[in-house]
């Protein structure tokens, strides 16, 4: 399986090994998209004769499923070259979204096709039709079986060398039909050896499969639509990437907006020295954004934070605060802190960054626990804190 998938890359994708090039992308959406067709195809062929010949509803309506897989795999080829369209006037972001919508029409193929199995099952429950047992047709069976699992772990192979949605959700499918046909010859086989007629039953369940992995596809397209927290991998590359740089000490707020596969946009607050000059940082913090663009391919824009870094002062401050958040949730983490100083009063100024699963009320109450605290270390302090959230995966 691995030999061939890497013979028909080699052979129909030039310039495999770069995938981070939109064309190249393109080239194995239309490879996935034409092995597809043509296997569904043979698949449907096959399976519609057997059916007919052994009188199996179960066998038909998988048949029909896969000639809905070839015309998902159309349509994918569709989504594919809409995709690769760059940016214009009036989608500056250019067009890579429109794969993730071409997933979710598969995903809804997918459910269709496992809706009308279901309806179909339920008519042969109430009124079964006799069946044929027949070996030939046991053995076309399994061969669609492999079939279906090679085209599943191909499209899956591609899907995440290219990061596509599509092909992934085009996998899901091939091996969601895999066990289809695995339930369909089980069967066949109880007919053979006990004579009794499961395959309304066996169909019903094969239905319900299919819409859950639907279901499941529909869910997984949706979600950079609708807009997903940053991945915690994704995370962490940026932030080092940024952080790797002389004249930046920290970073943190940052946020990626997905446009399709390898097409994102990010923002971030990088750290600097308050006591550097502001040519100085703004140059690096050029510097930074555009070998992101070269080298990571994000167009990264950088939001810089002046910071303290020489006054034991405020620095003591600042570990007592942060000493105190600690003691009270291990979760919670604070950034931009400043301090005004004045003959009677301090004013401690920072942001605090709290889970998700802080209420309101949750909230209102650890602000005041921590400002509670921080007096009675210096009764001359006053907090100012901004509560608000990461946009990181699980924070």
């Amino acid at each position: 399986m691995k030999s061939m998938t890497e013979f028909l890359v080699r052979r129909f994708v030039k310039e495999y090994e770069k995938t981070e090039i939109a064309e190249v992308r393109t080239r194995y959406g239309v490879l996935s998209s034409m092995v597809g067709i043509c296997c569904n195809l043979l698949l449907f062929a096959a399976k519609l004769l057997t059916g007919m010949f052994v009188r199996s509803i179960s066998i038909m309506a998988d048949a029909f499923n896969n000639l809905s897989d070839a015309a998902s795999s159309i349509i994918g080829f569709v989504g594919v070259k809409l995709a690769e369209k760059p940016a214009d006037e009036k989608h500056p972001f250019g067009h890579g979204r429109i794969e993730y919508i071409t997933a979710f029409i598969v995903a809804f193929l997918v459910i269709q096709v496992g809706f009308s199995l279901f309806k179909t099952s339920v008519g042969h429950i109430f009124h079964p039709e006799e069946l044929t047992f027949h070996p030939v047709s046991v053995g076309i069976l399994l061969l669609t079986i492999l079939a279906k699992l090679w085209l599943g772990l191909f499209n899956r192979k591609l899907g995440r060398r290219v990061n596509s949605s599509v092909m992934l959700a085009t996998a899901a499918d091939s091996m969601g039909d895999a066990v289809a046909t695995s339930a369909t010859i089980l069967s066949l086989v109880v007919f053979g050896i006990w004579h009794i007629n499961i395959d309304g039953f066996v169909g019903l369940i094969v239905s319900v499969l299919v819409m859950i992995a639907g279901f499941n596809i529909a869910k997984e397209t949706l979600e950079p639509l609708i807009g997903q927290a940053v991945d915690p991998e994704v995370y962490g590359q940026i932030t080092e990437f940024v952080e790797k740089y002389d004249g930046i000490v920290g970073s943190h707020d940052l946020i990626v907006h997905n446009y399709g596969p390898s097409r994102s946009m990010a923002s971030i607050h990088a750290e600097v020295p308050n006591n550097v000059d502001i040519e100085v940082s703004h140059e690096i913090i050029d510097k930074i954004e555009r070998d992101a663009m070269q080298e990571m391919g994000i167009l990264l824009t950088i939001h810089m934070d002046p910071i303290e870094t020489k006054n034991e002062h405020v620095r003591a401050m600042q570990q007592m605060v942060g000493q105190e958040i600690g003691k009270m949730d291990s979760r919670l983490s604070f950034h931009d802190f400043r301090m005004v100083e004045g003959t009677k009063r301090i004013n401690l100024i920072f942001d605090l960054v709290v889970p998700r699963d802080y209420t309101r009320q949750m909230q209102d109450a650890l602000k005041q626990q921590i400002c509670q605290k921080i007096k009675e270390q210096d009764e001359r302090c006053s907090c100012v804190i901004t509560v608000e959230h990461s946009f990181r995966e699980g924070a």
